[in-house]
């Protein structure tokens, strides 16, 4: 017979012990599993996310995470806004020659429990996810320039939201403005829905700009009519419109008939403010310049004041939008690198030190377990060396099956591990917008096989010298 088969007996016929040691140690190998797979998803997300822009311009107050985190990752709210022409200077103005694509966003309260993203259609044309791959749609179009309250919905949304093309939703304004439901007139219409892309982009409704605008000039002047442009222009308001080429006119300009029903504009007052703009840049820098703080450490923030110190002619473009500008300017790379390493990783690293001292406190009771049988195993011991069996070869079986024990725990460990991971996935989806299902698989994870078997051998160790040592002709005596 085997010897694994032999150790394999023996372990059921003290089955409530093995599998109370089992599940011991199964239980620190599942927080080993849980800790490693969500800090990996997480880890991989938002660096692969991150790299979509190389740039994110954001308001001067808070922290370069935080304006990462909102505008990036849509997770929490940015402390205030920022005008709307920082961005014209971006697409059009001093700053466009070194500018491949910039594109606005103005973050606005939840929907169904998803963020509602206001931006302009050049969101799904210019910019890539993962920063290669283009957007598709498993349904619909994207939304069009003139298209006020069309919206498009991440894959994930859709499905949580239950929403189907030609559906409308109410959606309410950020919350600089007093948060409110609007009627009918300012429903959005679901034009598209993604294909899936793995990034917090799935769990968010996307809604155009120009739509967004209306709603926040609805709210402050409650007259709907002051703010339906085309209406407003042909009664002959006088008010500055802007059309798709960046050109200003005014409402009681002539202009060609075809041209006017063809051609949307869109009312820019100069209080139109949005939360960031995204920024792809022609001359990719290498890193963000680096200072030093109060205390001597590295510090990526940049100030207006340190800004407008620096070389004209060096500077780079982040650098001289902190100076001209009232914004700060946050590189989503190095952020979320900075955040991994000095705040996530060093939790992950704590959690892993907790779940290997209970593997070991599991560990010791199975050598505990199976010392304290080798009493009740004496006779067996020395009628299997009776019959011919060798001192190694007992010792041999008792290893065997302080392994099996173990690999039996990391078994019951992975699929508790990976149970856990279901259980908390839609915290963590909902708290980072992260999706972490529970078939998500690290190969750090096959490091805990040599490791267990390793460890088992080990705590067996003891053990088998024990059955090694055992006197047959003593142990046979009744």
């Amino acid at each position: 017979m085997p010897l694994w088969k032999i150790a394999w007996r023996s372990i059921q016929h003290r089955s409530l012990a093995s599998g109370l040691t089992a599940f011991s140690m199964g239980l620190g190998v599942a927080l080993v599993v849980a800790v490693i797979v969500i800090y990996g998803v997480l880890n991989q997300t938002f660096m692969r996310s991150a790299q979509g822009y190389d740039m994110v311009i954001g308001p001067p107050k808070g922290s370069p995470l935080e304006v990462v985190l909102g505008a990036v990752f849509y997770s929490g709210y940015l402390s205030d806004t920022i005008p709307y022409d920082y961005f014209r200077q971006l697409e059009t103005g001093p700053y466009s020659p070194e500018v491949e694509t910039a594109i606005p966003i103005a973050l606005g309260d939840h929907i169904f429990g998803m963020p509602i993203i206001a931006t302009t259609p050049k969101f799904f044309t210019e910019l890539r996810y993962l920063d290669r791959y283009s957007y598709s749609f498993r349904n619909g179009k994207n939304m069009d320039a003139g298209g006020d309250f069309e919206a498009v919905l991440g894959y994930a949304a859709a499905q949580k939201a239950k929403l189907h093309l030609g559906d409308r939703f109410k959606a309410t304004i950020s919350k600089h403005v007093p948060s409110k439901e609007f009627p009918e007139p300012d429903m959005f219409t679901v034009v598209g829905i993604l294909d899936p892309t793995g990034t917090p982009n799935d769990q968010a409704f996307f809604v155009n700009l120009e739509g967004f605008f209306i709603m926040n000039d609805h709210a402050d002047r409650t007259a709907i009519d002051k703010v339906l442009t085309r209406k407003s222009i042909d009664r002959g308001v006088n008010e500055e419109t802007t059309s798709p080429d960046g050109t200003a006119s005014n409402g009681n300009e002539q202009k060609n008939g075809n041209e006017q029903k063809n051609e949307p504009k869109i009312i820019k007052r100069a209080d139109h403010r949005i939360s960031a703009i995204l920024v792809l840049t022609k001359i990719k820098e290498i890193a963000p310049t680096i200072i030093k703080d109060s205390r001597g450490m590295d510090e990526v923030r940049i100030d207006r004041l340190t800004a407008q110190k620096l070389d004209p002619i060096t500077m780079s473009l982040g650098d001289r939008l902190v100076a001209d500008l009232d914004v700060q300017v946050a590189k989503p790379t190095y952020e979320i690198t900075r955040l991994f390493e000095m705040i996530v990783g060093r939790i992950q690293t704590v959690l892993i030190i907790f779940a290997i001292m209970v593997i070991i406190v599991a560990a010791i009771g199975m050598m505990v377990s199976i010392y304290n049988s080798m009493n009740e195993r004496r006779q067996e011991i020395a009628i299997m060396r009776a019959l011919g069996a060798k001192r190694g070869t007992v010792m041999s079986i008792i290893l065997l099956e302080s392994i099996l024990l173990s690999l039996g725990g990391g078994l019951i460990g992975m699929v508790i591990g990976h149970g856990l991971i279901a259980g908390v996935g839609p915290i963590i989806a909902q708290a980072v917008m992260v999706v972490v299902n529970p078939w998500h698989f690290q190969l750090a994870e096959l490091i805990l096989i040599p490791g267990l078997i390793l460890l088992a051998s080990l705590v067996g160790y003891l053990p088998a010298v024990v059955a090694y040592r055992t006197d047959v002709a003593q142990s046979l005596n009744p």
